[in-house]
């Protein structure tokens, strides 16, 4: 009870000593806050952008391949030359592998078109126009605010329906219930089966922004838009017991080399791709922007630390005769040490503090589709750093004050 009572006795001189010199205070704990901001500035923005991605990737699935023509390469030299040679994907190879495939859960054949005219009465926009086949909400999410998903038979049949996006009903039925009303697509009449739950903007998407969107069966959007010769993607997705889809991925890989009659020495005409790659390229970024904050965070809360040092020896020369007095009254060792450690510390924690409060109010700026989030675990990882550095910093200038001989310190001036 009487070393509670003197460790907090401790802290009440050091709030005292902060208190009664408030400008050296302010100018010693500069360097700390704005270390411990440019730190957690930089780990928040990375953990933003992190969820902006991962919230895009939720509306392509999980363990889903693509098969196209064309590689997302992200290291190395990308032979356009190369891939450029290669067959298309064709609605057959979908047939084909549709038939054959036997270790995927689902399989998905797509084709988009962009700045695509959507029209109701005297409302109209520019849309983003996906075909689909009938699988394609279990490849991706397809969240309906209002109405239903595609039946089997509308995508057999290649009915003239859609699921359109929330901006689009936004703006073609501003005052109406969209669900079962008719509006044009480049010009054809199309029946609204359902609306999606409004996304809002996204840093990354995959797909196209929903938002903006119309969804109509696969059949439908072939005969508006394809050529003699059409060029679809092929979406499949895995089992959740295939690791990494090595099985699904070498089963594709066995089944389209056949089919395209590739011979054992030849590369894959073909590229399978993961939109989990794109994610980890953007990580390598995250990881770089990661180092820079500690660099030059570091190199701010090391000023900051010899800042807090060197303050902290000022104070015990100043306090040197007070600290004789409390000594020879009976003060431990310990109650002194605590006393100016306990000073650092504080003097620490109030610079980190304020780094993390300039954080907060970054959080409230708009960074376009960005949304920045300051964590839990940012916070704590901000005044954990702030700890150690106020240790750190007044650890020797503590030792030094608590081995003072009293009858020297009582006579020092």
């Amino acid at each position: 009870m009487r070393f509670l009572r003197q460790v907090l006795e401790s802290f009440r001189f050091a709030w005292q000593a902060l208190r009664s010199n408030l400008l050296r205070t302010t100018l010693s704990l500069l360097g700390v806050t704005v270390g411990i901001f440019a730190i957690i500035a930089v780990f928040t923005l990375v953990d933003s952008l992190e969820r902006n991605i991962k919230d895009s990737l939720s509306f392509i699935g999980d363990k889903v391949v693509y098969v196209q023509k064309w590689p997302w390469s992200f290291e190395g030299e990308y032979q356009w030359w190369k891939y450029f040679q290669r067959p298309e994907p064709s609605f057959k190879e979908y047939k084909f592998l549709a038939d054959k495939l036997e270790n995927a859960q689902a399989i998905v054949a797509m084709d988009f078109k962009g700045r695509i005219t959507v029209k109701h009465n005297n409302n109209s926009m520019m849309s983003l126009i996906q075909g689909t086949t009938f699988e394609y909400n279990k490849i991706s999410e397809v969240a309906v605010a209002s109405g239903r998903y595609f039946t089997q038979q509308e995508i057999d049949v290649a009915r003239n329906v859609a699921i359109i996006g929330a901006d689009v009903a936004e703006n073609l039925f501003p005052a109406e219930e969209p669900v079962g009303k008719s509006f044009k697509i480049n010009g054809m009449n199309f029946t609204i089966i359902g609306v999606q739950e409004k996304k809002g903007e996204s840093l990354v998407n995959f797909g196209g922004n929903p938002d903006i969107k119309c969804l109509i069966p696969y059949g439908a959007f072939s005969k508006m838009f394809h050529s003699i010769n059409p060029s679809i993607d092929i979406a499949i997705k895995g089992y959740d017991d295939d690791e990494g889809l090595l099985e699904l991925e070498s089963e594709i890989k066995g089944l389209l080399r056949t089919r395209r009659g590739v011979r054992p020495t030849q590369d894959d005409n073909f590229a399978i791709n993961r939109p989990e790659a794109a994610a980890q390229a953007i990580s390598g970024i995250f990881a770089v922007l990661t180092v820079a904050g500690w660099v030059i965070g570091g190199f701010s809360i090391l000023i900051g630390g010899f800042g807090i040092a060197n303050i902290m020896f000022v104070s015990v020369k100043e306090r040197t005769n007070i600290i004789g007095i409390q000594k020879s009254l009976g003060a431990k060792n310990y109650f002194i040490l605590f006393q100016f450690l306990f000073e650092a510390v504080l003097l620490s924690l109030v610079g980190g503090l304020a780094g993390i409060a300039l954080v907060y109010l970054l959080s409230f700026m708009q960074l376009g589709s960005l949304e920045l989030h300051l964590t839990a675990g940012n916070i704590i990882l901000g005044l954990g750093v702030s700890s150690v550095i106020g240790i750190l910093s007044g650890i020797i200038p503590a030792f030094s004050a608590a081995r003072l001989d009293p009858v020297i310190a009582i006579r020092a001036k």
